[in-house]
């Protein structure tokens, strides 16, 4: 892969890493509800996840969704599904008063991994990433620069929107704030779902 063309690859990466998106609606959620130490299954579930996910579409799942369009008809009700049952679990959590308290679960890390799957944007990302940034003659090395791209990107968005949310937490022990907060990333989960209702 050319330097121009890995810089372009990383700026796309870093971009799409930090804007607002369903990962980072569920570790802002999770850092807010629980802390920063009890999120990090989730940050590891994501920024191992989705980068295992851009794998798999590159090694050819997206030739098998190619060859039978109804799974990925499944994948999407089942997306759907899945992310309305997150957005009900984060307008209806209450904040935790200290990293050890158990009163509802965040996300662990097979449920963080297995978000990606559902997740739109995650699957808009991986396409676009292997579509326009790996070469003829050069997949293997393209393939293998996007992942690790995604790695290092998704380590550091994912915990730098946990830890915001953490921040965020300090201020937000109030449920006079810490609802409407809540029902606000709700509506935010809900509203990443049109792109994929749309197609």
């Amino acid at each position: 892969m050319t330097l121009d063309l890995y810089a372009a690859l990383l700026v796309f990466a870093v971009i799409m890493a930090f804007t607002p998106g369903p990962n980072n609606t569920i570790l802002m959620a999770g850092g807010i509800a629980h802390g920063f130490r009890r999120t990090l299954p989730v940050v590891a579930g994501v920024a191992l996840g989705f980068p295992f996910l851009a794998l798999c579409v590159g090694l050819g799942l997206g030739t098998l969704f190619e060859s039978f369009p109804f799974l990925l008809r499944v994948l999407q009700v089942g997306g759907v599904i899945y992310m309305l049952w997150l957005a009900f679990k984060i307008a209806t959590a209450l904040p935790s008063q200290n990293d050890a308290d158990t009163a509802g679960k965040p996300l662990n890390f097979m449920q963080a991994v297995g978000f990606q799957w559902v997740n739109p944007k995650a699957w808009i990302m991986a396409i676009t990433a292997l579509s326009s940034y790996t070469l003829a003659g050069h997949y293997w090395q393209g393939l293998a620069c996007v992942v690790g791209t995604f790695l290092f990107t998704g380590i550091t968005s994912a915990s730098t929107w946990a830890g915001f949310g953490a921040v965020l937490k300090k201020w937000l022990t109030d449920p006079q704030w810490f609802r409407p907060i809540n029902y606000g990333l709700a509506a935010s989960l809900l509203l990443s779902l049109v792109p994929m209702l749309w197609h």
